[in-house]
C-alpha cells in the first residue's frame, strides 16, 4: 500500500486528486469543531457518553454529536436514505426500472436519495433537538425555547446537507467514495482522541499502559483477520465453447465467476444494529418513556452494556440472528443466480460438469448460500467477540467505545477500497503513457 501511495504522488493528476480529497476532508473535520450556538456542550457530552446507541452514532460522526457541533448528524441521514432506496428498489417496480436504465436512471435514483436524506435529516434533527431541549438556551433575543430549538434544527439539517455535498465532491474530484471516506475519518479521529485521553491517564496509573498495548495489539490482529477474510472468494470455472463466425473463430476460453465470502461487506451489521437499536433510540428520545418501567427494563436487559449478563446474552443472540438474516437478504440483492445462468448460456458458456439452464442456476444458488453462511458467521464473530473483548480490555482506560465492530469493518473496507482506487488510477495513467 505504501508503494502505491508513493507511485500515486509521483503522478501529477493523481497527486492533485489526493490533495483535493484531503482538503475536502479537512473542511469536514473543521465543521466537526464548530459548535451550534446556544448549546451547553458539556451537558450534551455527559448525556451521550451514558447512552450506548448515541455513543455509537457519535463515534461514526467523529465525536460531533457528543460535542453539539454543526456536523452532529454527519453523513447518517444520507446513509439511511441510501439503504432505504436499495430496499425500495426491490419492492417498487418503477424504481427497479430506473436502476436498470443506465446512467440516466442512476442519476434519478441519486436525486431521490438526496431528497429522502433531507427528509430523514429533518426527522433526526427534530429528535436530537428534542433530546437536547434542556441544554438549549434562548439565543439572539429569542425569548421562546421553541424558537431556539427550530434554529438548532435548521443548523443541524444544513450541516447534514453540507456533509452530503462534501461526500459527493470527494467522489467527483478526489479518490475513492466520499461517503465512505467521511465515515472512515470520523471513526479514526474518535479512536485517536480516545487514545490520547488514555495516554494522559497513564502517569496517574502506569498499569493502564499495558491495557493500552493489549487493546492496540487486539485491534491489529482483528485488522489482519478482516483483511484476510475480505480477500477470500470462491472461483467457479466457466468454459466458453468455440464458435465459427465467417472466417473467424470466437470463444474457446476459460474464465471464472468470483463469489466473495464477505460480498455484503458491513451492510448486514448496519441493518441488524438499526433494527435491534431502534427501540433504544425511541426510548432515548422520549424522556417519559425512558423513566417508565418498560424503558428501564429494556435498557437494563436488552442492551450490550445494560447491567445484566443474561440481558447482554439475549442482545447478542438477536444480533447474530439478524446478521445472518440480512446477510442472506443482501446476498439476494447483489447476486441473482438465474440472471447469471442466462448470461452464461446466452454467450455459449457452461460450468464443467453442470448442464446449462436451471441446473446451472441451482448450482450457483447452492454455492452462493454456502459462501454467504460463512460470511455471516464471520460477521457475527467480528460483531460479538471484539465488542466483548473491547469492553473487557478497554473499559478501565476509556477505550471500550473507541472502536465498534461496525467501525472495524468500515475502516478496513474503506482502506482497501481507497488502495484499489489508487491502483486503478495509476494503471489508467500508465496505459495512457504507453499509448502515447
Amino acid at each position: 500500500m505504501f508503494e502505491t501511495i508513493k507511485n500515486a504522488f509521483g503522478t501529477k493528476e493523481i497527486r492533485i486528486k489526493i490533495w483535493a480529497t484531503l482538503a475536502l476532508l479537512l473542511v469536514y473535520r473543521i465543521g466537526c469543531f464548530v459548535p451550534v450556538p446556544g448549546i451547553n456542550t458539556s451537558a450534551i457530552s455527559s448525556a451521550v457518553t451514558g447512552n450506548d446507541f448515541l455513543s455509537i452514532i457519535s463515534t461514526i460522526t467523529g465525536g460531533s454529536l457528543s460535542q453539539g457541533t454543526l456536523f452532529s448528524l454527519g453523513i447518517l441521514p444520507f446513509i439511511n436514505s441510501f439503504i432505504i432506496m436499495q430496499l425500495l428498489t426491490l419492492i417498487i417496480p418503477k424504481l427497479e426500472e430506473m436502476s436498470k436504465n443506465g446512467e440516466e436512471g442512476r442519476k434519478q435514483i441519486t436525486q431521490i436519495t438526496r431528497y429522502m436524506a433531507i427528509v430523514l435529516g429533518i426527522i433526526q434533527a427534530i429528535g436530537v433537538a428534542y433530546m437536547w431541549k434542556n441544554f438549549i438556551n434562548p439565543i439572539y433575543g429569542m425569548e421562546s425555547n421553541w424558537l431556539a430549538m427550530v434554529f438548532v434544527i435548521i443548523i443541524l439539517v444544513g450541516g447534514s446537507v453540507m456533509v452530503m455535498w462534501l461526500g459527493e465532491r470527494i467522489t467527483e474530484y478526489g479518490i475513492g467514495n466520499g461517503t465512505s471516506l467521511i465515515i472512515f475519518v470520523g471513526i479514526v479521529s474518535t479512536l485517536g482522541t480516545s487514545l490520547l485521553d488514555a495516554f494522559r491517564a497513564v502517569p496517574s496509573d502506569p498499569n493502564k499502559l499495558w491495557n493500552i498495548f493489549g487493546f492496540l495489539i487486539l485491534v491489529l490482529l482483528l485488522f489482519a483477520f478482516i483483511v484476510f477474510m475480505d480477500g477470500g472468494e470462491r472461483k467457479i470455472t466457466v468454459q466458453y465453447a468455440k464458435q465459427v463466425k465467417g472466417n473467424k473463430m470466437y470463444g474457446g476460453q476459460t474464465t471464472f465467476i468470483p463469489i466473495r465470502v464477505n460480498a455484503s461487506g458491513v451492510m448486514p451489521i448496519i441493518f441488524a444494529s438499526s433494527f435491534i437499536m431502534f427501540p433504544q433510540m425511541i426510548i432515548s428520545f422520549i424522556p417519559k418513556l425512558a423513566e417508565s418501567a418498560f424503558g428501564i427494563w429494556w435498557m437494563r436487559n436488552l442492551t450490550p452494556n445494560g447491567g445484566t449478563w443474561w440481558g447482554s446474552l439475549v442482545y447478542y443472540v438477536f444480533m447474530v440472528l439478524f446478521i445472518i438474516f440480512f446477510a442472506y437478504f443482501y446476498s439476494m440483492i447483489q447476486f441473482n443466480p438465474e440472471d447469471v445462468s442466462k448470461n452464461i448460456q446466452q454467450y455459449g458458456g457452461f460450468i464443467p460438469g453442470i448442464r446449462p439452464g436451471k441446473p446451472t442456476s441451482d448450482y450457483l444458488k447452492r454455492i452462493n448460500n454456502r459462501i454467504t453462511l460463512f460470511g455471516a458467521i464471520f460477521l457475527s464473530i467480528i460483531c460479538v467477540i471484539p465488542t466483548f473483548l473491547f469492553n473487557l480490555i478497554g473499559k478501565d482506560i476509556g477505550l471500550s467505545n473507541a472502536f465498534s465492530a461496525t467501525g472495524l469493518l468500515i475502516v478496513v473496507s474503506v482502506a482497501l477500497e481507497f488502495n484499489k482506487s489508487l491502483e486503478s488510477q495509476i494503471m489508467m495513467r500508465h496505459y495512457k503513457g504507453f499509448l502515447k
